[in-house]
């Protein structure tokens, strides 16, 4: 149970939600500044899903990381780069509150840093 004035994570509403990557740790799926549509519901999530989760240590901290597989009512979750290790190897078990169905900025196809 969490104290009354411990931080949570923003609630998501609606079936869709968007949000930004902040830092490199799904690089090079995704990068910093992309923006992302979140299906909350749906299908059951599946290894390998790119997922937004809460860590059960970090209840504050939103993040977007690689489902790995289903652990203690969670999901073990990690970062595509594995230079850096702000996923379940430091903070544990996740609870996922969606997943990532969508990069709509930039714009698929386009070719980052290059003209037009």
């Amino acid at each position: 149970m969490r104290a009354a004035n411990e931080p949570t994570a923003p609630v998501l509403r609606g079936p869709l939600a968007a949000v930004l990557v902040n830092g490199p740790s799904m690089a090079p799926t995704l990068r910093h500044g992309d923006a992302l549509l979140v299906r909350v519901g749906g299908r059951p999530v599946r290894p390998g899903d790119v997922v937004l989760a809460v860590f059960r240590s970090r209840p504050e901290l939103l993040v977007v990381k690689r489902a790995v597989r289903a652990q203690d009512g969670g999901w073990w979750v990690r970062g595509d780069n594995d230079l850096v290790t702000d996923d379940s190897r430091a903070y544990g078990v996740a609870d996922v509150r969606g997943r990532v169905v969508a990069r709509y900025w930039p714009r698929p196809g386009r070719v980052r840093g290059g003209q037009g």
